[in-house]
């Protein structure tokens, strides 16, 4: 017997649940890519891109996911042989490091902890060690999506600076661009990137690179770039440059109306969503976590992300059997762990398209699944974050 019907909700990091406005911005006839149309929406989505991300440099869009962003990323200012530090605090700057390594570049992992956030004044220390300056890029993550964490990326930033370094900062923001602040020239970040598929409320496929004036001079002597990344390549009168070719129309209404949408609700309103529903998660984890098996991956509690949550599982429980119990029984997808955490966690989503009825039903179903299985829980976590929005979302 089961209490599912229709499609599973996916409570995963990615790709997360879209909008029916979105899904259905993509069921129109294609349009002539050379037209007037197609420049001014190529033209209206280039501009909203850097306003999401805060800057005043390019942007630049590509046709793929958080990978190939990495890679437009690193080849465009970056010269085989280049050192690289990556900052680590889960899997993902990891993955980007080991991309910049099999592109040519010289890697070194500034050592972290998939428990806690990146140490700000660790980077500013390891930096003032470099005296000949041969380190040419820090990469870090905001969220990593893996470990949950959330890097303070303006300390961050604070830090690279007092050290006087002239290193170029490289933000990766797949999963927390329109979710929670970003201030690319504030902070400065001289190049981040992103995806569609969170956040964004878009399909995969989407990739997003913004480089400020320091980049793009560096980018002039770089030379690990190629015909299809490069940002020389995308310059141009003719709009089919921006893509390196053929551009990806349909892909293009969806982040189109995506975007309206969050204009719409208004940035900081969606950030304010986020922080309100990731904290109602949390409130949960926190009672079920009375039960001495599930637990936070993140050990500080102002270290956790407001896009996801990962939740370990311990004393011999298995987080796989409590996802196939939520899917199979209830048509709940939850995350599971991965890296480090393979077996050992599953994660809560909250990011992009998701609302109070969203959460709440994820989180009800998480705890039916616990007594359904007899795993030992704090009682009323569900309880708990329905009292905390009823205190903090005003009548």
């Amino acid at each position: 017997m089961t209490v599912r019907a229709g499609r599973e909700f996916l409570a995963i990091p990615g790709p997360t649940t879209m909008p029916d406005e979105v899904l259905r911005a993509m069921h129109r006839p294609a349009i002539d890519i050379y037209s007037k149309e197609m420049l001014d929406l190529t033209e209206s989505l280039l501009g909203d891109i850097s306003k999401l991300f805060a800057t005043k440099g390019k942007s630049y869009i590509y046709i793929a996911n958080g990978h190939g962003a990495w890679e437009a990323a690193l080849s465009n200012v970056l010269s085989r042989g280049d050192k690289v530090l990556v900052l680590e605090s889960g899997r993902f700057a990891i993955g980007w490091g080991n991309a910049a390594a099999l592109m040519g570049a010289e890697v070194e992992v500034l050592k972290g902890d998939w428990r806690r956030a990146v140490r700000p004044h660790e980077v500013e220390e390891r930096l003032r060690r470099d005296k000949e300056h041969t380190i040419k890029a820090v990469v870090v993550v905001q969220v990593d999506t893996a470990s949950g964490v959330q890097n303070d990326i303006e300390a961050i930033g604070k830090a690279i600076k007092a050290s006087g370094h002239p290193v170029l900062y490289m933000v990766d923001t797949v999963a927390s661009l329109g979710c929670m602040k970003f201030e690319m020239d504030k902070w400065g970040i001289d190049v981040a990137m992103s995806g569609s598929q969170k956040g964004l409320m878009t399909p995969p496929g989407l990739g997003f690179v913004a480089a400020n004036a320091r980049a793009l001079e560096v980018h002039k002597k770089a030379n690990m770039s190629t015909p299809y990344w490069s940002w020389s390549e995308r310059e141009g009168t003719e709009n089919y440059r921006k893509y390196a070719g053929t551009a990806p129309v349909h892909l293009l209404f969806a982040l189109r109306k995506a975007i309206d949408m969050l204009h719409e609700e208004g940035l900081e309103n969606a950030f304010r969503r986020h922080s309100l529903l990731g904290e109602a998660a949390r409130r949960a984890v926190s009672v079920w976590a009375e039960g001495q098996v599930l637990g936070f991956n993140v050990a500080e509690a102002n270290e956790r992300s407001n896009t996801v949550t990962t939740v370990t599982m311990s004393n011999g429980h298995d987080p796989a059997v409590l996802q196939r119990y939520c899917k199979d029984k209830c048509g709940v997808v939850l995350g599971t762990g991965i890296g480090d955490l393979s077996g050992q966690a599953f994660r809560i989503a909250h990011m992009g398209h998701v609302n109070a009825p969203m959460l709440l039903g994820t989180l009800g179903v998480i705890e039916v699944g616990l007594n359904a299985l007899k795993i030992p829980h704090g009682k009323g976590g569900l309880e708990a974050a329905v009292s905390y929005l009823g205190d903090e979302v005003a009548a």
